[in-house]
C-alpha cells in the first residue's frame, strides 16, 4: 500500500473549463468512463447517463482534467454500443438527450471536460442506411455507401476476398435479396451487426461532418475516434494470402488498417474541431505498425492525441519501458504532439491483473498472484504519471480492481466470446461495474436493491471507494496524491523530454525540471530491493506501503554534497523533489 511522504495539501477541484485556455490537453488527465459500469442512476442494474453525472464530483476531486465516455448512441448493443443505430440519439438504456446536455454543463461547471467517442469505422446493422439497403436489394445507391461485393465461385458462395473478422471468422457476410434468394456480401471487420463503411462515398464523409458538428454544439470538448485506423481500405479490397490475420489488439500491416488515406479525412475533421472555442481535441484510436506511424495521426493539421498502445503492450520490464518511453517522446516530438500514457481500458486486462502474470499479455484469462499485480500496478501508475504528456486512467484503476477472471459463461457478453476461431472475448472482465461503497453488491453502484449487470466479487466490498477514502494506505489516496501534486509541481506533465540517471540492472530513473523545481521518478522493477544515491531533497510519495530508508550517502551530514543514499523496496516507484 502506499506511504504519502509530503504534507502538500490535495487540491480539491481541477482547473476551470476556461475557453480560452491553450493546449490543456498536453498535459491533461483523462479519465474513462466505461458507462455501463461506472453509475446506475435509476437502478436497473445498467450504468447511465443521470448516474454518471451524479458521481462527476468524485471525479473532479480525483484530480483529473477530463472525462472520455464510451458510446452511449442509440444501438441494439450487439458490441456494447460499438454497433451504432443512430449518431444523434442516446439509447434509452442511458437516458436520454437532456442528460447528455446535462451531463456536459455539470462537468463544465466542475471543472471537468467531456470527451465522447465517435465509430465512424462502422454501424449497427439497424442503421437506417444500412436497413435500407437490405430492403432496396442490389442496385441500391445507399449499397454504395458500404462494402457490397458479389461472392467467389460457382454460385457467389463463398466470400469475395480472405480477410477476416477482428471477433473471429469471415469479415463478410451473405445477405438474403427482397426475393429469397442468395445475395451480395457486405464487409464487417468486427461483428457480423458492424458493417463497415465505405469512405470513398461523399456520403459518408458528409454525415460524420454533421455529427461532429451536432456533439460540439452541444458543448462536448472533443471526440475519442474508435478504430481510427480503419477508416479507408486499400483498393480493390487485395487477398492477404494467410489466415488468424490479426489478433483484437494487434498492429501488423493489414489492406484494411492505416492506409494514408485517412490522414484527408482527419484534416478536414480538424478544420471543423478548430472553427469551435475552447480548443476541442480529437484523439485516436490508432493501432499502428509502429509508433511512428501513430505520430503521422498527429501532424499540426491533423488530430491532437493518439492511445499509445506499445507502452500500454510493454511488460514490467525496466530496460523494455526505458525503449518504448524514449521511442514515444521522439515520434510524438518529431509532430509537436504530446505523448500519451495510458495502462488500462474497456478492451484489455486490468493492468493490475496483467502486472500479476509472469508471461503479461494484454488479454489474460489468469488472476495471478494479486499481490504482486498491485504492487506493480501502483508503481506503473506513478511511472507513467511522472512522464511528460498527456495520461488516461481507466475507470476503477484507481481502486486497484483485478480483472474478474471467473465470470461464469452464462453471464459474458464480449461478442467476440462467443464466436467461432475468435479471440479470447474475456473483456467483460474488465467492464464489471465498479464498487462505491457498502459491504454486498452491488456496493452502491445503483439504487438499493438493483443489481449489476455483470456480477461483482465478493471480495470488492473492501476496495470500494468508501472503503478506501481516508485510507492513505489505500490504492485510492495515492492516486488523489499522485494527481494533486502533477497539479502542484511545474517539472511534472509538461514537456517532451526526460533527462535520465545511471541505474543499476532493473532499475530505472529520470529527472524533470520545471520554474525552479526539481523532481526524480525512481521505479524499482526487481525483485529486491536497491539502494541508489540522490541528490539532498525529500521524498513525496511512494507506491509502497513503507516509505524509503534514507541516509546520508557521505555520512553524518543532514544535507551532504554527495547525496543520500535511497533504500527502495521491490516493485516500487518513488517521487522525489530536489
Amino acid at each position: 500500500m502506499s506511504q504519502h511522504l509530503s504534507d502538500a495539501p490535495r487540491s480539491a477541484a481541477a482547473p476551470a473549463a476556461d475557453a480560452s485556455a491553450r493546449d490543456w490537453w498536453r498535459d491533461a488527465v483523462i479519465y474513462q468512463v466505461y458507462p455501463r459500469s461506472f453509475a446506475d442512476g435509476n437502478g436497473d442494474g445498467m450504468g447511465d447517463l443521470p448516474g454518471v453525472t451524479a458521481r462527476l464530483p468524485y471525479l473532479r476531486d480525483l484530480g483529473v482534467d477530463a472525462v472520455w465516455l464510451s458510446p452511449f448512441y442509440a444501438s441494439p448493443q450487439a458490441d456494447a454500443g460499438y454497433d451504432v443505430a443512430d449518431y444523434r440519439e442516446v439509447d434509452p438504456m442511458f437516458g436520454d438527450l437532456n442528460d447528455a446536455d446535462d451531463l456536459v454543463r455539470t462537468a463544465h461547471a466542475l471543472g471537468l471536460r467531456v470527451i465522447v467517442d465517435l465509430v465512424p469505422n462502422h454501424c449497427s446493422d439497424q442503421h437506417e442506411w444500412f436497413k435500407q439497403a437490405l430492403r432496396e436489394g442490389p442496385g441500391s445507391a445507399l449499397r454504395d455507401r458500404f462494402h457490397f461485393r458479389a461472392g467467389k465461385g460457382a454460385h457467389g458462395e463463398l466470400p469475395p476476398n480472405d480477410w477476416e473478422s477482428i471477433f473471429g471468422g469471415p469479415a463478410w457476410t451473405r445477405t438474403t435479396d427482397p426475393d429469397g434468394t442468395p445475395g451480395q456480401w457486405y464487409l464487417h471487420l468486427f461483428a457480423p451487426e458492424q458493417p463497415d463503411f465505405n469512405w470513398d462515398h461523399p456520403a459518408v464523409h458528409e454525415e460524420f461532418r454533421s455529427v461532429l458538428r451536432f456533439w460540439l454544439d452541444l458543448g462536448t470538448d472533443g471526440f475519442r475516434i474508435d478504430v481510427a485506423h480503419g477508416l479507408v481500405k486499400a483498393a480493390g479490397l487485395p487477398d492477404i494470402g494467410h489466415s488468424e490475420q490479426l489478433a483484437l489488439l494487434g498492429s501488423a500491416p493489414m489492406p484494411y488498417f492505416d492506409q494514408d488515406g485517412v490522414h484527408e479525412i482527419y484534416r478536414g475533421w480538424r478544420r471543423i474541431l478548430d472553427e469551435y472555442p475552447g480548443e476541442r481535441i480529437g484523439v485516436a484510436e490508432a493501432w499502428t505498425p509502429t509508433i511512428e506511424r501513430a505520430a503521422l495521426y498527429l501532424r499540426p493539421d491533423e488530430l491532437h492525441q493518439a492511445f499509445n498502445f506499445e507502452y500500454l503492450a510493454t511488460s514490467w520490464d525496466a530496460a523494455a519501458l526505458h525503449q518504448v518511453i524514449d521511442k514515444s517522446l521522439t515520434a510524438m516530438g518529431a509532430v509537436g504532439a504530446p505523448a500519451t500514457w495510458v495502462l488500462s481500458n474497456h478492451d484489455v486486462t486490468r493492468h493490475a491483473t496483467r502486472f500479476a502474470n509472469p508471461h503479461g499479455g494484454t488479454q489474460l484469462r489468469e488472476a495471478g498472484d494479486r499481490e504482486l499485480g498491485l504492487r506493480r500496478a501502483r508503481a506503473a501508475t506513478l511511472l507513467m504519471l511522472a512522464l511528460p504528456g498527456s495520461a488516461y486512467l481507466y475507470q476503477g484503476e484507481e481502486l486497484g480492481l483485478p480483472d474478474v477472471t471467473d465470470l461464469p459463461d452464462e453471464v459474458r457478453q464480449d461478442p467476440s466470446f462467443f464466436r467461432a476461431a475468435g479471440q479470447d472475448g474475456f473483456r467483460d472482465g474488465c467492464r464489471v461495474p465498479i464498487p462505491w461503497s457498502g459491504t454486498e453488491p452491488p456496493y452502491g453502484f445503483g439504487p438499493e436493491g438493483g443489481g449489476s449487470w455483470l456480477p461483482q466479487p465478493a471480495s470488492w466490498a473492501q476496495l470500494s471507494v468508501a472503503a478506501q477514502t481516508g485510507d492513505p494506505a489505500s490504492t485510492l489516496e495515492l492516486y488523489r496524491s499522485a494527481l494533486a501534486l502533477r497539479r502542484e509541481l511545474p517539472a511534472l506533465g509538461a514537456g517532451r523530454s526526460v533527462q535520465w540517471l545511471d541505474t543499476p540492472e532493473g532499475v530505472l530513473a529520470f529527472r524533470r525540471d520545471g520554474a525552479g523545481d526539481g523532481f526524480l521518478c525512481l521505479v524499482n522493477l526487481t525483485a529486491e530491493p536497491v539502494v541508489l544515491t540522490v541528490p539532498g531533497g525529500r521524498p513525496l510519495l511512494s507506491s509502497a506501503a513503507q516509505p524509503p530508508a534514507a541516509v546520508p550517502a557521505a555520512g553524518g551530514s543532514p544535507d551532504p554534497v554527495d547525496g543520500i543514499e535511497v533504500t527502495i523496496a521491490a516493485d516500487t516507484a518513488i517521487w522525489w523533489a530536489i
